[in-house]
């Protein structure tokens, strides 16, 4: 499957695909967890340890009590291994799952038109699911492009979620 970036990803008013995947602790998380319960916003990245990762993710845990609510549950992914998560986790004080998409490879990035080919990683893709399992809102940048976690926060307050 070749995926121009951002050509095939997942539209608003879509269904989320449900997953199941080890966060930094080995532990199973599954987007149908919060179903019926919170609203989730689903933050994949292509490296743990990189710049543009690092920066992003460092601005949800730096901000996190404005992302993560009783409404609403920030979930990230990318291929790293659990292992690396844990160490990322750790290192940048990110208290919110890392989630590992290693094998089978980019399988839930796939799912989500996210997976770059060309580089065997995710492309920069948010969903703002809510609670009934529907994608709100949806962008992808590509890799060298970060993203405005603003716009992430805007799209939670149109949800109707309070934002800390």
């Amino acid at each position: 499957m070749t995926n121009s970036p951002g050509l095939d990803a997942l539209p608003v008013g879509s269904l989320a695909p449900d997953f199941s995947l080890r966060d930094q602790n080995n532990e199973v998380v599954s987007l149908s967890r919060f179903a019926g319960q919170k609203a989730v916003l689903l933050v994949f990245y292509p490296f743990a340890f990189t710049g543009i990762c690092t920066g992003e993710l460092g601005q949800i845990g730096k901000h996190l009590d404005t992302f993560v609510s009783d409404e609403v549950q920030v979930l990230a992914v990318s291929i790293d291994s659990s292992y690396s998560h844990k160490i990322f986790a750790q290192r940048d004080e990110l208290d919110f799952p890392l989630l590992s998409d290693f094998w089978p490879h980019g399988a839930v990035a796939q799912a989500y038109g996210v997976f770059n080919d060309e580089v065997g990683v995710a492309n920069r893709g948010t969903f703002l699911i809510d609670r009934h399992g529907i994608i709100r809102f949806s962008e992808v940048n590509e890799i060298g492009f970060g993203r405005d976690p603003q716009r992430w926060l805007d799209a939670i307050s149109e949800l109707g979620a309070p934002v800390g």
